[in-house]
């Protein structure tokens, strides 16, 4: 009896042994992947490529081909991709549960996560995906694509709110201390169902397998999270929509900047999504590339913005908001700078006060704007990225009462982003004066969007450090972290990009570029007859006519008046 015991206890242990061995983790432990164009590894070993491991490689890339008919898909010629570029790419698929601390580059790569179909009902179906110093670039897909966790929204449109609780998603992305992370990722068209027929399409009948639009796209809500000490970086670039998730995203920290060709941040489900800031410092420049539209942040439902620095710059070129939302746009918290040539209007009953400006002629990125009080002290200064003619301004600090506005061309203080506070010293100040004024909404307020830029738009916003508490000369370029150089700093070389707005992978064959001609240009947005870009009809609020009165270089903030119009420089009288 006491032998068949110990053999018992003997063929456990070997069975307990057998599963450890086969990638069993315990709760709290993390997955090393280290990325490699020479080779995945994971825990130290090469990567599987069976997909019953917990990470496996050589899965195929889904990716929009070239060549297909009507029945495939909607994608354009511009969309579509070749089977040789598609095989250079390695997937690196997650299969299971858990914590996974990423690491390494990969020159044509993706991290997909998929737990199944059955996952989204599964409370424990969560992956934490560890950012530790990754450099990944995808040419014909998302760099970053969930397919199922977790989902722990709901998509009840007629229970949406736009207090979501998003803690317990199914993908949090998270940045590790002091890393420097950087995503490259591109776009997959629509591709309908096997089986779909000419009919179905004529029809409008056809049902889509795959669309995924953003450099990091998620079919799941999910966060973005740091470790302890806060500081990690994301850089993202994207030659369609930047970071999306089709029902919630939720930003609590990091420092961000997306450079997307259309919306930097997107989540799509209609009148039930909710992005919300909560903390970080985040930077959206929708004028990267050739794209030709773009808000800096939309949600198809809510944006509600908590805490942090948000500087969300819509497109140059076209008449966009820094912030766009269907169902409203909160401020309950944070720093806003939002800037485009359209506004968007924010809930009148936000928590904070904020201040709407627009402007008679474009504001370049180079020019700062400094807002005073009545008695001139400097309280805060801002730039975008992209040239605009309206920005929203937002800040906890920014109470009812007289102010006064100027453009100036250096400032000194603490930066965060494009936004400059405990402001120290400023130079060149240009009193300035408005108009109009209204309580309601506004339309653009500008001449035109990108007038003095050629193809591709603005230049990316790079993730390297730039110098706080500087001078900074006028029309200076700006660095990493959307702030002017400083002028003994050394600029990094932005990314190569190819046709297509995205960014060379290394190794990549690059064609020689076209000849330019005086109609090699991009057409400038349409323009109403006031010499402004035309207007979305569907998102001027009614009373969108202001009131013209006497010039004044005073700004009289209540939380019924907080719109001003037909901004130029002041003349010596105006008071």
């Amino acid at each position: 009896m006491r032998e068949k015991v110990k053999w018992f206890v003997m063929i456990m242990l070997l069975g307990t042994a057998m599963l450890s061995g086969c990638g069993a983790k315990q709760k709290g432990q993390e997955t090393a992947i280290l990325l490699s164009d020479d080779g995945v590894t994971v825990d130290g070993a090469a990567a599987s490529d069976r997909e019953s491991s917990r990470v496996y490689t050589g899965a195929d890339l889904v990716y929009y081909m070239e060549g297909q008919g009507v029945t495939y898909g909607e994608g354009t010629e511009e969309d579509a991709h070749t089977p040789e570029e598609a095989a250079r790419h390695t997937v690196v698929t997650i299969t299971q549960p858990g914590t996974y601390r990423v690491a390494g580059k990969l020159s044509y790569g993706q991290i997909a996560i998929d737990l199944g179909e059955e996952a989204k009902e599964e409370e424990t179906a969560v992956v934490n995906l560890i950012l530790d110093n990754v450099d990944i670039t995808c040419t014909a897909a998302p760099a970053i694509l969930v397919y199922n966790v977790y989902e722990c929204g709901d998509d009840d449109k007629d229970t949406a709110d736009r207090d979501v609780d998003t803690s317990a998603a199914g993908f949090n992305l998270i940045l590790a201390d002091n890393s420097v992370n950087t995503i490259n990722g591109s776009h997959v068209a629509k591709i309908y169902r096997e089986g779909t027929t000419e009919q179905d399409v004529a029809e409008g009948k056809a049902k889509k397998a795959h669309k995924y639009d953003g450099a990091i796209e998620s079919a799941m809500s999910f966060n973005i999270n740091t470790e302890t000490e806060g500081n990690g970086k994301l850089t993202v670039y994207a030659d369609k929509e930047g970071m999306e998730s089709r029902l919630h995203m939720t930003i609590n920290g990091g420092e961000i900047i997306v450079n997307a060709n259309d919306d930097s941040l997107n989540a799509g489900e209609d009148s039930v999504s909710v992005i919300t800031i909560n903390g970080g410092t985040l930077t959206c420049n929708s004028g990267y590339g050739e794209g030709r539209e773009g808000d800096g942040i939309d949600s198809n439902g809510w944006i509600v913005i908590r805490g942090g620095y948000t500087i969300a710059c819509a497109n140059a070129w076209s008449a966009d908001s820094g912030v766009d939302s269907d169902r409203g746009i909160y401020l309950e918290g944070g720093t806003l700078l939002a800037s485009g040539h359209m506004y968007d209007e924010v809930a009148p009953d936000s928590e904070q006060n904020y201040i709407v400006l627009s402007f008679s002629e474009d504001v370049t990125p180079q020019e700062w704007i400094l807002l005073t009080d009545a008695q001139e002290n400097a309280l805060a200064a801002f730039h975008a990225v992209n040239n605009y003619s309206t920005v929203v301004y937002s800040s906890p600090d920014l109470e009812e009462g007289d102010y006064r506005l100027y453009q100036v061309s250096s400032v000194t203080g603490s930066f965060r982003g494009g936004i400059c506070t405990e402001i120290t010293d400023y130079t060149d100040a240009v009193p300035l004066q408005y108009g109009f004024t209204h309580a309601g909404g506004m339309g653009p307020g500008g001449t035109g969007a990108g007038r003095d830029h050629g193809p591709g738009g603005m230049p990316p916003v790079g993730d390297e450090e730039g110098g706080s508490g500087t001078d900074r000369e006028r029309r200076p370029e700006l660095d990493g972290e959307g702030q002017p150089w400083a002028d003994e700093e050394e600029r990094p070389e932005p990314p190569e990009t190819d046709g297509e707005g995205r960014p060379w992978a290394d190794g990549e064959e690059r064609p020689e570029p076209p000849e330019l001609t005086g109609e090699s240009w991009p057409e400038p947005p349409e323009m109403d007859g006031e010499g402004r870009p035309e207007a979305k009809e569907d998102r001027l609020p009614e009373n969108g006519r202001m009131t013209e009165m006497e010039p004044s270089t005073l700004f009289s903030l209540t939380r019924e008046q907080n719109q001003f119009g037909a901004i130029t420089e002041a003349a010596e009288s105006s008071e």
